[in-house]
């Protein structure tokens, strides 16, 4: 029997940035997707999740569009030999911002694998994009991958270097799930991406994270790309000089970004955003996620976790008081 636990992350800041080759600041968190896994002598995969189960062959892998297609896809990718059994525990919350998808397909690509974390996320992100059909980006596979516990993660999503950034003691990340649900492959989450795209090639550049603030001052997409891409720069910066304030202050700023020139903040979670915002304690808050519903992370000092769940809670939110946690173990 193959154990292994991927956990589930959270992006303090860098939304939209890392498809468009910009900066990301993710950390992994400690909510965890595990995965039994036990090789079989034929070609057939056998899924239990849930409560609910799957079968396929090896070598006649078809998309169901479910969620199904997370775990076909990463076993389609790994051209696998024999079969397997697996059982799949998770207590990611589904749909809510915090990357289950990403934790169920790194957690399934190292019980049935020993790639190297990096081409590990590597395959997950293309099972993801190639076989779920969601373009997303290398970020979310890459957190839970190689977090850490006790840092957050800052990645340059150009050239994939890394490198651990420490949280500061007496400080919380606090994630509210507002319930407002969305599911990437069905929101505007491609269309975004593809105004990106289309932004860069209006201006001549391979990716907007080569553009300048005054090529983008009248393009509103493509504004919260660069502009993003220096407040990730300056937050990870903020973090190691432990300077909350200014990291707040940062993660605030995004967050008003994302609502404005980006528009993907629905008015529950700007709602949200505020309120935990507003109490003492409370340095930052802001949509984290594709956008569209989801969650708000807020940076808190330990003292003030209490007040900001319960604002928190007023709004209908599931509050969930996270710690950095270490990226996929096998045993």
């Amino acid at each position: 029997m193959i154990r292994a636990r991927a956990p589930g992350r959270v992006n303090l800041i860098g939304e939209h940035t890392d498809y468009n080759g910009g900066f990301v600041l993710p950390c992994a968190i400690d909510r965890f997707t595990a995965v039994e896994a036990e090789l079989r002598d034929d070609p057939t995969v056998h899924v239990e999740s849930l409560g609910e189960s799957d079968d396929f062959a090896l070598g006649s892998v078809e998309r169901t569009g479910t969620w199904r297609d997370y775990v076909r896809g990463v076993v389609e990718r790994l051209h696998l030999e024999r079969g397997a059994s697996l059982r799949i525990e998770s207590d990611v919350p589904r749909g809510a911002g915090l990357s289950s998808s990403a934790s169920l397909e790194v957690a399934v690509g190292r019980a049935l694998s020993d790639l190297a974390g990096e081409e590990l996320a590597l395959l997950c992100q293309r099972a993801e994009n190639e076989f779920v059909g969601v373009r997303s980006g290398i970020m979310d596979q890459f957190a839970v991958a190689l977090g850490r516990a006790g840092h957050a993660l800052l990645l340059d999503c150009r050239d994939l270097s890394y490198r651990h950034i420490p949280i500061p003691d007496g400080v919380a990340i606090v994630v509210c799930d507002s319930h407002v649900r969305r599911t990437l492959a069905d929101s505007g989450y491609n269309e975004r991406r593809a105004e990106c795209e289309a932004a860069a090639a209006r201006l001549g550049l391979a990716s907007l994270r080569d553009a300048t603030p005054e090529q983008v001052a009248g393009l509103p997409r493509a504004r919260h790309v660069v502009s993003e891409n220096e407040r990730t720069l300056r937050a990870a910066a903020a973090l190691e000089s432990r300077d909350c304030v200014t990291f707040g202050e940062l993660m605030d700023a995004s967050h008003v970004s994302m609502r404005d020139d980006f528009e993907i903040v629905p008015p529950e979670l700007d709602a949200l955003a505020a309120a935990t915002r507003a109490v003492e304690g409370c340095y930052g808050s802001r949509l984290t996620g594709g956008g569209f519903g989801g969650c708000t992370v807020s940076l808190v000092d330990d003292q003030a976790v209490d007040a900001v769940s319960a604002a928190a809670r007023e709004l209908g939110a599931t509050v969930y008081v996270c710690r950095p946690s270490d990226g996929v173990t096998r045993e």
